[in-house]
């Protein structure tokens, strides 16, 4: 009357699922220097955390005695685990198994981690690794007819994305549904040289005439500067970490609120450098990363999609450890002008900050949007206004340090000014409808042209000008609400961080991010 024997029956497939697509595949699989599916769930959850859903699913064959004579199992592991001490929903492609192709696969079980995710309200960590549920031309030797695509699940796809946070890793070449799912994220990595993402392979490309390999069709080189992906590492290990430290910014749905996590930095600390980090000439340009970290707590700071919309450095980090993102303006790059991609860069950043209930703290350096036919033809200023309501919709607490340069439409975007204008400016703020610099000799061109000595007079229009731009002349209208001494910034924004705490509210954002 036991069930021993059924037990044992199921302790055997699970050992033929544990295979995978055989020793010679799983051999082939490591030669390439990458790590199979079940060692990237090992790799990336906490130790022995990991409990997994549907393992013995796969395609099976029986003999006329009833005998199981082949098994294949599906090429996606999907369970669940912990990272640090968390609870994760995971999806690991198994490219071992036919390359991941829906006719090996069962697409039921990546639906079952996207919706287990969502109603569990938990993290989702995607590794993908080949198609992800797409299918190939030898599904039709099984069933010989073609059929109207759809795509099974992707309601939970979309859904997330304005529920629970979404890491996607990019751990082998990526297309098609494959691809998909690594733009529809959150956070999205890939690893230097072992991971490409495109719509559809070389093979694909060579029939329209474009003869390529996968490393210049969708190597990290494009996707890391194109904003499809938000990092590029050099090993897995480098992308579990990195999905792990993204995820300790983030709660684990939009029900619950960051995790405060301390680090002993006193929230009292002054940084003498920050008198003298930003030049007195103003065409000189500094390093606004190093004022990001001297501000945040010690080590906290967390930059993301480094190497796209360059003008602008996103991140998140802590303020008397309560989790932040962060904007930030970068004079390094086209001196923080706004091009057609910071501003998809700023609203995609927003966006998640307003989802997952952060408040923003924006270090300003804005000298406008992005100027020159290159631009132009780049739709800036249709992103740019785009960008604009990003920052006119967010609700969450939001505070802005006015470092230098604020002018124009983009540097108007600083904040919303119909809320309270919760900011600080540096003395070396330099701000107003456009760079003094440039509209001068327009506007005195006709008295400079009559006049006796026009250098002269020239002279003493751009010292009067330079008097009138004072950030003070500003202060004494209210115009700007506090100027402060720069190495009060770190006490100031650590109060401002519990105060925020007070204002914040979970459950759905009045708007959903899309994908």
């Amino acid at each position: 009357m036991s069930w021993k024997d059924d037990v044992e029956e199921l302790r055997r497939r699970e050992a033929l699922a544990e295979e995978m697509g055989g020793a010679e595949r799983v051999a082939r699989q490591k030669a390439s220097g990458k790590l199979t599916a079940r060692a990237r769930v090992d790799a990336l959850l906490d130790t022995g955390s990991f409990h997994e859903t549907g393992k013995i699913a796969g395609r099976a064959s029986y003999g006329a005695d009833n005998e199981m004579t082949s098994y294949l199992p599906t090429p996606f592991v999907v369970g669940r685990g912990l990272i640090d001490g968390r609870p994760v929903a995971v999806q690991a492609d198994d490219f071992s198994v036919r390359g991941g192709a829906a006719d090996a696969g069962i697409w039921q079980k990546l639906v079952f981690a996207e919706q287990m995710a969502n109603e569990y309200r938990m993290p989702l960590v995607r590794m993908v690794d080949g198609t992800g549920g797409g299918g190939s031309v030898k599904m039709l030797e099984k069933d010989p007819r073609t059929y109207i695509p759809q795509t099974p699940g992707w309601e939970w796809v979309v859904a997330n994305m304005g529920t629970v946070p979404v890491v996607s890793l990019a751990l082998g070449p990526c297309a098609g549904l494959g691809a998909g799912r690594v733009a529809a994220s959150h956070y999205s990595v890939m690893v230097q040289g072992l991971s490409q993402v495109f719509v559809a392979g070389p093979p694909v490309a060579k029939a329209i005439g474009e003869d390529v390999d996968k490393e210049a069709l969708g190597g990290a080189e494009i996707n890391g500067k194109n904003g499809v992906v938000d990092d590029i590492v050099a090993s897995e290990a480098e992308a579990f970490a990195a999905a792990r430290k993204f995820l300790s910014y983030l709660p684990a749905s939009i029900h619950e609120l960051p995790a405060r996590v301390q680090n002993g930095d006193p929230i009292d600390r002054r940084d003498p450098t920050l008198i003298d980090v930003v030049p007195r000439d103003r065409r000189v340009p500094y390093k606004m990363r190093r004022i990001v970290e001297a501000c945040v707590d010690a080590g906290t700071f967390f930059e993301t999609g480094r190497q796209w919309g360059r003008g602008l450095i996103t991140g998140f980090a802590r303020i008397d450890g309560y989790s932040v993102a962060v904007l930030a303006g970068d004079p390094m790059f086209l001196a923080g002008a706004w091009t057609s991609d910071v501003c998809r860069k700023l609203i995609k950043h927003v966006d998640l900050a307003q989802t997952f209930h952060l408040p923003v703290v924006h270090f300003v350096d804005c000298p406008g949007f992005a100027v020159g036919v290159k631009h132009e033809r780049a739709a800036t200023v249709k992103l740019g206004v785009q960008a604009m309501a990003a920052v006119y919709q967010a609700r969450v607490p939001w505070c802005s340090i006015v470092v230098r340069a604020a002018f124009g439409l983009a540097g108007s975007a600083m904040m919303n000014p119909t809320r309270v204008k919760y900011r600080y400016c540096w003395p070396s703020g330099d701000w107003g409808s456009l760079p003094l610099e440039g509209g001068i000799e327009a506007a005195f061109k006709r008295e400079l042209e009559t006049h006796p000595e026009p250098e002269t007079r020239l002279a003493e229009i751009r010292a009067w000008a330079e008097a009138l731009r004072s950030p003070f002349r500003t202060a004494e209208a209210f115009y700007a609400e506090e100027i402060i001494d720069p190495r009060e910034t770190r006490p100031l924004l650590c109060e401002w961080a519990g105060l925020a705490q007070r204002t914040l509210e979970t459950g759905p954002s009045s708007f959903g991010m899309r994908p």
